[in-house]
């Protein structure tokens, strides 16, 4: 059994019902045994959706399957499995795609096209789909509007806890309502995705309007963290509108009518990108990075992650040691303008390397105590522009080796 993460929250968050859409999780034993391993969601007649995929080049068939529903942009249903990536499986994979889509689809009543699907787990492994159509009826049976922590635990994998969200904003006076819910411990770096997440609201929004608010709220969220540095297969992100709120349709993205919505989406979404990081494989430290200074916000980004992906940064922060020549080769190394001598780096708010060199006689006893907590901050100025961008992800122990050395046992 793999230790719960030391930021595990004592219960999962009470997330309220999202009208036109009905959830909930299920055994099937596509590898898990005792446990909840399929999601199902049903959504009302209307609703939209939006999306972010991995652009990985090995992704998974569900991935390609999803990718063709999203271009029509709306849907029914949502059935995902855990246990089993259903990717690099050849023919095989479509076949698994094809018997999921299928028995979501005679189970809500609705056409192939209208059904989502997604896969999560070992990766070059036979879907056995006979597992999933045979629980699909039972499962769409007992749907609710508050099977929130059912399905949450059902994508689950080296999780150690169900992560879920949930925010209220307004669109033109009326009120809005969004929550969500994800999971990810480990192969996680989201390339223009997420690993996997849900996220349902009774907004009422064009479908090519969403997919533009979705995209710039996932690169401020998802595509800011990292575990360890490894992109899935999987990654997919599924955003759906049932329109039950009533608001008045926005015309566009911009529309100052959903800056509430836009706030509320990204918050969500941060919400849950920050569980993922402090669930971790074998994760005892939760690790901000400020980047400030960059010559842009994708260079600051791009700075900072190469900061988070780097193993020496991350187990120097599980070592507690202040090795801030990591960072700085980590900044170096990240493909983006930057001086040697404008350089600060700081740790929980100390300044400990600038202008070139380390800052002489620096007190070493804060930055001690910082690192010796689980919560720990770095900052970093480029000093050559405006850029900025946050990044969060995890130390590096050996908890890690251990989850993965024995992954598919």
């Amino acid at each position: 059994m793999t230790a719960v993460s030391p930021f595990a929250p004592k219960r999962f968050p009470t997330l309220p019902p999202i009208d036109g859409v009905r959830l909930g999780g299920a055994s099937a034993g596509v590898k898990y045994q005792g446990r909840p391993d399929l999601f199902m969601a049903e959504l009302d007649p209307g609703t939209v959706v939006a999306g972010a995929l991995t652009r990985s080049l090995t992704r998974s068939a569900p991935v390609d399957w999803c990718a063709q529903v999203l271009k029509k942009g709306t849907a029914r249903a949502i059935l995902v499995n855990a246990g089993n990536a259903n990717a690099f499986t050849g023919k095989a994979g479509m076949e698994g795609v094809r018997v999921m889509v299928d028995a979501a689809a005679e189970a809500v009543g609705c056409t192939r096209k209208e059904v989502l699907v997604a896969s999560t787990g070992v990766i070059g492994v036979k879907l056995p789909g006979d597992r999933i159509s045979k629980a699909v009826p039972k499962l769409r049976a007992g749907l609710t509007s508050d099977g929130w922590p059912q399905a949450a635990r059902a994508i689950m994998t080296t999780d150690t806890f169900p992560k879920g969200a949930s925010a209220t904003c307004a669109i033109g006076g009326v009120p809005v309502t969004i929550a969500g819910f994800a999971k990810g411990s480990g192969m996680i770096a989201p390339d223009m995705a997420t690993m996997l997440s849900f996220v349902f609201t009774d907004a009422s929004i064009p479908k090519d309007i969403l997919q533009k608010i979705t995209r710039k709220a996932v690169d401020r969220s998802f595509n800011c963290m990292t575990v360890d540095g490894d992109t899935s297969t999987s990654d997919t992100l599924l955003v759906a509108a049932t329109g039950k709120a009533g608001n008045k349709l926005p015309k566009k993205a911009s529309d100052k009518a959903l800056k509430g919505f836009r706030e509320a989406l990204q918050q969500v979404m941060t919400d849950l990108a920050i569980q993922v990081a402090k669930d971790g494989e074998g994760a005892s430290k939760f690790i901000t990075i400020d980047v400030t200074g960059a010559a842009s916000e994708k260079a600051a980004r791009r700075i900072g992650l190469c900061i988070a992906n780097s193993p020496l940064v991350k187990t120097a922060i599980a070592g507690e040691d202040a090795n801030w020549g990591r960072i700085v080769m980590a900044v170096g190394k990240a493909g983006e303008r930057a001086d040697r001598d404008r350089l600060t780096v700081a740790v929980g708010g100390t300044v400990i390397a600038e202008k070139g060199e380390g800052v002489p006689d620096y007190d070493e006893a804060p930055v001690a105590a910082h690192l010796k907590g689980r919560d720990i901050q770095i900052d970093v100025d480029i000093g050559i522009g405006r850029g900025k961008a946050r990044v969060w992800t995890c130390d590096l122990t050996h908890g890690y080796i251990d989850i993965n050395a024995d992954y598919r046992t």
